[in-house]
């Protein structure tokens, strides 16, 4: 049964973690597949660049990085000081490293005034 994050992440106990992701069915990351003699070994590289991105938008920092043929491992390092130290702006920036954001986060990186709206009760 999955868990949410606030209740597998805790700072006070380590900043550390190790992280899995594994594939199945025979499914190949990276490397050649003996059966059919298909090679994914480009997949490495996209995998390390993949990292690499995501630790740069969020305050992360990668320990140590190991990318096999059906599943990799990562140990992260969570860089709590850094990311409380991001100002609102430096926030929206680094989501919008990764996606495309909303109008509004779209607006606020502009520099666009926004005015407060009142949601109705």
């Amino acid at each position: 049964m999955t868990k949410p994050r606030s209740t597998l992440v805790s700072l006070d106990a380590t900043p550390y973690y190790h992280c899995v992701s594994r594939y199945v069915r025979r499914a190949f990351l990276c490397g050649e597949d003996t059966v059919t003699g298909n090679s994914y070994e480009h997949r490495r590289q996209w995998i390390e660049d993949r990292l690499l991105t995501l630790a740069d938008a969020f305050a992360i920092d990668i320990a140590a990085y190991a990318v096999m043929s059906n599943h990799y491992h990562v140990v992260l390092h969570i860089n709590h000081q850094q990311a409380e130290n991001w100002t609102q702006s430096e926030v929206v920036e680094h989501w919008h490293q990764l996606f495309k954001g909303s109008l509004l986060s779209q607006r606020y990186a502009q520099g666009e005034t926004l005015s407060r709206t009142r949601c109705p009760v």
